[in-house]
């Protein structure tokens, strides 16, 4: 596998350690029952990666990470992913909200929050969209004002995983009304169980189930001065942060959930015959098997190049992991919708569970920003790497013949009426 190339021999043992768990640990039965929505929250799959350390990988063994790079996270994520979107969630929920706590708490919140989460013994969730505005973050109306030694919160938020499930909440709030967006909004971590948090409404989703998805309310919750995340007004740089794990981990989910519907397809064209041999013999199906498996490649390639990006924080990296989740999903979802068309009828039903992948990875494409900001970012960071290069490539312009014929490369409409046309 392209993997294999990707990985160093730890990783590789990593990769290998991480499938173990996923084949002989996690039931079939968890999976069909969540996607029937009588689970609410698989908090004993999160307990169980914590047991064999598999949470936060990235982190620093002091605590209780083991201090892997993103390509490792990555290969980890990658195996989580054939379960499904909905576990792969809460496989990757401690490396986001980890990344804020690691990287802008206090000691006191890392001990209080970030260790027992890594062992399990808490879980987390992220509060970032609002009824109101989806795409729209730094709109946010939800208000944290600061009245002594406390903040009192009040506001909405909405498609939190774990909304029902989770132990505490990383919530972005507005602190400052009169300030600009990016200047006004401040992280507060939220426990579950203070008095006047409520999980509203817990939706029914068309795939990704079982993750106790729901709408919070907060209504005069009175939150220490001391669960402020960084710095008052700092929420856009740890947001920016957040960022990087929310969609990495959005593409290795994706490689995870593509693959096993590729598989599934693979075999089952090698077992079903049509016209008298097998139907893999047909070009019609082992061409769509040779398109997948390369999108598939050229996603993980692209996805393990963003992982080292962001681990070297070079200055392509936004645009890069940018790319990896929107190549990725989308590479999901049209590996899952061929695999129904190799696999025909039967795979709209539920004997095969390729029906299910398709829900799942509709979601991947609209989550973690969806596939049309990411486009957004990936095209404001191209310009801005092209045209402030400072030692840019060589200008391919001069190469045409009458590359020489400044007149005739027109760059504003106000020059060709001023030249009679």
């Amino acid at each position: 596998m392209l993997q294999d190339v990707l990985l160093t021999d730890e990783e590789k043992a990593l990769k290998q350690e991480v499938r173990e768990f996923v084949k002989n640990e996690v039931s079939h039965d968890l999976v069909k029952r969540m996607d029937r929505d009588e689970v609410t929250y698989p908090r004993e799959f999160v307990e169980g990666l914590a047991k064999r350390n598999l949470l936060g990988l990235r982190f620093s063994p002091q605590y209780g990470g083991r201090g892997l790079p993103w390509t490792a996270e990555l290969a980890a994520h990658e195996e989580i992913g054939v379960l499904g979107m909905a576990l792969g969630c809460a496989f990757s929920m401690p490396s986001i909200v980890g990344e804020a706590l690691q990287g802008f708490a206090s000691e006191g919140l890392k001990d209080k929050f970030l260790r027992p989460m890594l062992k399990g013994e808490l879980v987390s969730a992220e509060a970032l969209t609002e009824p109101r505005g989806g795409s729209d973050f730094f709109g946010a109306t939800t208000t944290a004002t600061l009245e002594k030694d406390s903040f009192i919160v009040n506001g909405q938020k909405r498609f939190v995983v774990a909304a029902s499930g989770a132990d505490f909440f990383v919530v972005y709030c507005k602190t400052d009304p009169n300030a600009k967006p990016h200047k006004r909004i401040s992280l507060i971590l939220i426990e579950a169980d203070r008095e006047g948090v409520e999980a509203k409404h817990l939706y029914n989703l068309m795939g990704t189930r079982g993750g106790g998805t729901g709408r919070l309310v907060f209504k005069d919750v009175k939150v220490p001065a001391t669960n402020l995340i960084g710095e008052l007004n700092q929420g856009a740089a740890i947001f920016n942060a957040m960022m990087v794990p929310e969609r990495l981990t959005s593409a290795g989910g994706a490689l995870g959930l593509a693959r096993a519907a590729l598989e599934v397809a693979t075999r089952y064209s090698n077992r079903r015959f049509a016209f008298g041999k097998k139907i893999r013999e047909f070009q019609a199906v082992s061409f769509k098997v040779a398109d997948a498996v390369t999108q598939l490649d050229a996603a993980r390639a692209l996805t393990h190049a963003a992982g080292r990006a962001a681990d070297g924080k070079l200055p392509s990296a936004r645009r890069l992991v940018s790319e990896a989740k929107k190549f990725a999903t989308d590479m999901c979802w049209e590996v899952c919708n061929q695999a129904m068309r190799i696999v025909g009828g039967i795979g709209y039903t539920n004997v095969f569970p390729i029906e299910k992948m398709i829900r799942d990875a509709r979601l991947a494409q609209v989550w973690t920003g969806t596939n049309d900001i990411m486009a957004l970012l990936i095209q404001h960071e191209y310009y801005k790497e092209l045209l402030n290069d400072p030692n840019p490539p060589r200008r391919s312009e001069a190469d045409a013949e009458e590359g020489d014929l400044e007149d005739e490369k027109v760059y504003e409409d106000g020059e060709m009426w001023t030249k009679g046309w």
